[in-house]
């Protein structure tokens, strides 16, 4: 499912791609929005329309579906989340919002996917020097020590304080 933004006469418009859509060729550079869906705040919603007010040719690839027609599939959203992840490390940036936890399930551990694939990322910045933006929301369990690594290992990387500030720096990183 795609939503248009609005049209900037200056630009052309962006693709918000959701799960199950697949692009394989966008004009112009792709931003994936990694961290929580499950658990937390639609985060995902305001990094959109962020950018389309700010940055409105810029194609956003976010991992929270909205469309409850389609019938979730575990293997289906990996293998969606993998290739938009790799396309955004080729031709974009993948942003990091470690958003805080809002609904605690005692069956899942709080955001574990997201600080899975931040190692993962993180290490692929490290070795192929990718493009990332990470921000980390006051109250995300674990902040010190992603804080401190990061510090340790990627001392270059700025970590944002606020989803805006991360947006900005995604934009910052395309140019």
């Amino acid at each position: 499912m795609f939503i248009k933004p609005a049209v900037n006469n200056k630009t052309m418009p962006s693709k918000i791609l959701l799960p199950p859509q697949y692009e394989d060729t966008l004009e112009g550079s792709l931003i994936f929005l990694a961290g929580p869906i499950q658990g937390t705040w639609d985060w995902q919603s305001a990094a959109i329309k962020y950018f389309q007010k700010n940055s409105p040719e810029i194609n956003i690839a976010s991992p929270r579906r909205n469309d409850e027609s389609w019938k979730f599939n575990y293997n289906e959203q990996v293998d969606w989340e993998t290739f938009h992840l790799n396309q955004a490390a080729e031709e974009g940036v993948i942003l990091f919002w470690m958003a805080k936890e809002t609904e605690h399930d005692c069956g899942r551990a709080y955001a574990q996917t997201t600080r899975f694939e931040f190692a993962e990322w993180k290490t692929k910045y490290q070795v192929d020097e990718i493009k990332i933006a990470v921000g980390i929301e006051e109250g995300f369990t674990g902040a010190k020590y992603i804080r401190r690594r990061m510090s340790q290992d990627c001392p270059e990387i700025t970590i944002c304080n606020s989803l805006e500030e991360t947006c900005g720096r995604a934009v910052e990183l395309l140019n």
